[in-house]
């Protein structure tokens, strides 16, 4: 009676020990998550204001311009037969906003009978001096520029993309000009406006959201052109983003409130997510801000570290009381206990791994382009073979793998690899990266040398498309619709967990029509009967071909 009371106690401890341990991951989870998505919330809310604020102030420079311009065109017009007369006109224009730094009217060449054939008048603003002269020539031929050229053929307001002005002082503009016709509708000529956007740069820096984030700004191709200044980040690690976003196979999602796009990259060795969006109206440039992880995230990882530690010194000194308590109860031999507790332990681990594969079959009643079915018969307790398959996006995930070795370290790794097969799979869809992610993973830390052979599958359900991996495991076999088996052609690669740096690739093959796929570990190769020989390759494929022949 004793004994079975103290096994009791002992179940029930540790079924509480273990029943405490998973409540407690579980609400730390589930805060660490909770919070990381509010962080994630406040982070799209507080770049896309950044974007915002950055976008209206340099389109209100840009509106300015307009409107100057468009205040100007109408003395222009009425002083179009007067050809000296453009000089005082141009002269008010370029003098008018404090970002303007020249303004031009080009005539058509010959609409002035008295001036030459090309004839634009031009005032450059150098500070309080505005100095005003005609340009025109065979040295500099408006007639070619893309102001000139796009206005009178679009015959609408234009933007020119912003570029080092090489009239003056270096600094960078951004032209705008409309066409001009004379009162009776006749074409005269284009009016145009130089807006320095140097100022820019001081808008950039100022206000970030984290302390190392920065703007950049680029046309609407693309085309980098502003930026944070040198001495706050690398010219470089501008470029880089400015390449990322330029860049079509880098993968990019769209903010929850549809007013930018989120690209998830590293820019200058860092890890963090840019928001760009293009300024609302004309022109349409693009408006970037990238933020970083460790900025966004940070306190919340050390709160976590935290969290978890505070939680392993609760489980340690509860599993010492409880190992205590269980002690001063203790009537039977040493031998006994040890037995007993072995015992008890590896039963409890043997249900933990069998729980952890697919038990339910068939998994997909309602579905009737699949059918799947396996089994798992550990040579102990517990042991290091495990399959594992589930569907998202129409795909069936599935893999195969055996653990080197039996026992209680097989199976933890095999738990383990169980675990990261799910986690990888959850955002990938590429068998080979899906591997690399484990074979990283495994070989971290990897003290005891201990390898994984495994073969991952996607299975595309309504085309039928299998890509797949091997890190050598044994080649499954393959029969299609009335079609013999045969072993599927597999690149061996190596088992994970042996070298960090391998490249693993991937392979395709139709499963469409009827097509049957059997895979197995080297448990059922080496299996033997009373007479000690192996099940072999041979009889494995022999067995095959009888089984399909009987139904």
């Amino acid at each position: 009676m004793g004994t079975f009371i103290e096994k009791l106690r002992k179940r029930m401890s540790l079924l509480i020990i273990i029943l405490a341990a998973l409540l407690l991951e579980l609400i730390s989870a589930y805060q660490y998550y909770y919070t990381h998505d509010l962080l994630e919330t406040e982070l799209e809310m507080r770049a896309e204001g950044e974007l915002m604020m950055k976008g209206a102030r340099t389109k209100n420079a840009l509106n300015m311009a307009e409107l100057v311009l468009k205040d100007h065109l109408w003395d222009v017009q009425q002083n179009l037969a007067h050809p000296d007369s453009a000089y005082s006109t141009i002269r008010r224009l370029g003098s008018t906003s404090a970002n303007i730094r020249g303004s031009a009217l080009a005539f058509i060449p010959g609409y002035h009978a008295q001036t030459d054939s090309l004839f634009e008048v031009y005032a450059r603003k150098t500070g309080s001096t505005v100095d005003v002269r005609q340009i025109g020539g065979p040295d500099h031929d408006y007639t070619q520029l893309e102001f000139y050229t796009r206005a009178l053929a679009t015959g609408k307001p234009t933007w020119v993309d912003p570029y080092p002005d090489d009239k003056g002082a270096k600094e960078l503009v951004a032209s705008y000009s409309l066409p001009v016709t004379d009162l009776r509708g006749k074409a005269a000529g284009v009016l145009g406006v130089d807006v320095s956007l140097d100022w820019l740069s001081d808008t950039l820096d100022s206000r970030h959201i984290y302390p190392s984030s920065f703007v950049i700004l680029l046309t609407e191709q693309g085309e980098l052109f502003l930026g944070p200044k040198a001495d706050r980040v690398p010219w470089g690690t501008v470029e880089e983003m400015a390449r990322l976003i330029n860049d079509s196979t880098v993968s990019r999602t769209l903010s929850n409130s549809g007013r930018s796009n989120l690209i998830h990259a590293t820019v200058g060795g860092k890890a963090g997510t840019i928001f760009y969006a293009n300024l609302k109206g004309y022109p349409h440039w693009q408006v970037a801000v990238i933020c970083y992880d460790n900025e966004v995230y940070g306190q919340l990882h050390k709160m976590r570290y935290k969290v978890s530690l505070f939680m392993l010194i609760g489980f340690l000194l509860v599993g010492y009381i409880v190992w205590r308590h269980i002690g001063s109860l203790s009537r039977l031999s040493k031998a006994d206990r040890e037995r007993e507790r072995i015992g008890s332990e590896l039963h409890v681990a043997q249900t933990i791994q069998m729980q952890m594969l697919p038990e339910v079959f068939p998994p997909y009643p309602d579905r009737d382009d699949l059918d799947i079915y396996g089994t798992l018969v550990p040579a102990r307790e517990v042991g290091g073979d495990l399959f594992d398959f589930f569907l998202r996006d129409e795909k069936l995930f599935f893999c195969i793998g055996d653990v080197s070795g039996k026992g209680v370290p097989s199976a933890l790794v095999m738990a383990v690899a169980h675990s990261q097969f799910r986690m990888a799979s959850v955002h990938e869809s590429t068998p080979a990266r899906i591997v690399q992610t484990l074979n990283a993973a495994s070989c971290e830390g990897n003290e005891s040398n201990i390898f994984i052979t495994l073969f991952v599958g996607v299975l595309d359900l309504p085309t039928g498309r299998l890509r797949y991996c091997n890190a050598g495991h044994d080649a499954p076999f393959l029969a299609r619709a009335n079609g013999a088996w045969q072993p599927l052609d597999v690149t061996p690669n190596i088992p994970i967990a042996l070298f960090d740096d391998f490249h693993y690739t991937s392979q395709e093959t139709d499963l469409s029509g009827g097509a049957t796929l059997f895979l197995y570990t080297d448990g059922l190769t080496e299996a033997m009967n009373d007479r000690h020989q192996q099940m072999g390759i041979q009889r494995i494929a022999e067995g095959l071909v009888s089984n399909r022949q009987a139904t």
